[in-house]
C-alpha cells in the first residue's frame, strides 16, 4: 500500500476523517508552497492536494484561475515543482496527490511524469480532463508506479458511470460536491450526502471524498459525516491571497489558522 491506501485504512480503523487542504504550486512563490506544505500537517492536513498551474484551467473558478496566472506569469515549470517536491518530503510524511491537466503530463509524456511524481514522492494523481474512456492506459501506468490514480464523479454522472469510474480508481474517488466550478458556497447542494451515501454503495469499499465549495467548519462537519475526506481549496487560496502583502510567514499564519478552524470541526463531529 502506498501512503494514501494506508491512511484511510487506518483511518477506518479508528473511525477518523481525512482534512485535505489544496494549495497552488508556486502561488505566490515554491518557497512558500513549500513552507505551507511542511506546516499543515501541524495544521490538522491529513493529507494534501497540489494543483499543478495550467493556462486553461478545466473547472477551476476565479481564485483558483487567478493563482494559476500569477505562478506561471513567474515562468513556473513541472522540473521546479518536481524539485521542490523532492526536497519537502524529506520532513513531509503525509499523503500528497497532485492535480494535474493531462496536457502537461502528456507534453513530457505520460511515463516520464508519472516516474517524476514517484520520485518526488508523490503518492497520487487526479487528472479532471481525462475522459474515462481514454483513462485505463494511464491509470495502469499510475497503479504500476505504486501510485493512486484518484478520479472524479460528478452529481450528474450516471450511476452506471460511477460504477465503472469507481472500479478504475485508486487511493479515494474524489466526489465533485456541486456542478459547475470550484468556489467557495454559502450552502452545499441539499442532495449531496444523498448523492454522496449513492456512490459509496458503488465504490467496491474504495473512500470517497469531497471537494468543490466547501470552506466552512460547519460545511466540513456536514460532509465528513458521510464521506471519508474533504477537500479544501478556493477557501485557502484566498486567504494566500489576502495574505501575500504579509510575506511568508503572514501567509502561513493564516492558512494555519484556518486550516486549524477545520480540523477541530472535523475531531467534534468524529470525537
Amino acid at each position: 500500500m502506498n501512503r494514501i491506501e494506508s491512511l484511510f485504512e487506518q483511518f477506518s480503523r479508528n473511525g477518523r476523517k481525512a482534512l485535505m487542504p489544496y494549495i497552488t504550486a508556486g502561488f505566490p512563490d515554491l518557497a512558500t508552497t513549500a513552507a505551507l506544505i511542511e506546516k499543515m500537517p501541524q495544521c490538522g492536513a491529513a493529507m494534501l492536494e497540489l494543483g499543478i498551474p495550467f493556462s486553461d484551467p478545466i473547472a477551476d473558478g476565479p481564485v483558483i484561475q487567478s493563482s494559476f496566472t500569477q505562478a506561471l506569469a513567474k515562468g513556473l515549470k513541472s522540473k521546479q515543482i518536481f524539485k521542490m517536491l523532492t526536497d519537502v518530503r524529506k520532513r513531509v510524511e503525509i499523503p500528497i496527490a497532485v492535480m494535474v491537466s493531462f496536457s502537461i503530463v502528456n507534453r513530457l509524456g505520460p511515463e516520464e511524469y508519472v516516474k517524476s511524481c514517484r520520485d518526488a514522492g508523490v503518492d497520487g494523481l487526479i487528472i479532471p480532463d481525462l475522459p474515462l474512456e481514454e483513462a485505463q492506459p494511464i491509470a495502469s501506468l499510475i497503479q504500476q508506479a505504486g501510485l493512486s490514480s484518484i478520479m472524479l464523479v460528478a452529481p450528474t454522472t450516471p450511476i452506471d458511470r460511477q460504477d465503472q469510474i469507481a472500479r478504475m480508481s485508486s487511493g479515494f474517488i474524489y466526489y465533485i460536491s456541486l456542478t459547475g466550478i470550484t468556489g467557495e458556497r454559502e450552502q452545499l447542494p441539499a442532495e449531496l450526502v444523498d448523492n454522496v451515501a449513492r456512490l459509496k454503495k458503488v465504490s467496491g469499499g474504495k473512500p470517497v471524498c469531497v471537494g468543490f465549495g466547501v470552506s466552512t467548519p460547519a460545511q466540513v462537519a456536514l460532509v465528513s459525516k458521510v464521506a471519508d475526506g474533504v477537500i479544501i481549496g478556493s477557501a485557502i487560496i484566498r486567504r494566500i491571497s489576502e495574505a501575500e502583502g504579509t510575506g511568508l510567514d503572514g501567509i502561513v499564519a493564516k492558512v494555519s489558522e484556518y486550516t486549524r478552524s477545520l480540523a477541530q470541526a472535523l475531531a467534534s463531529a468524529h470525537p
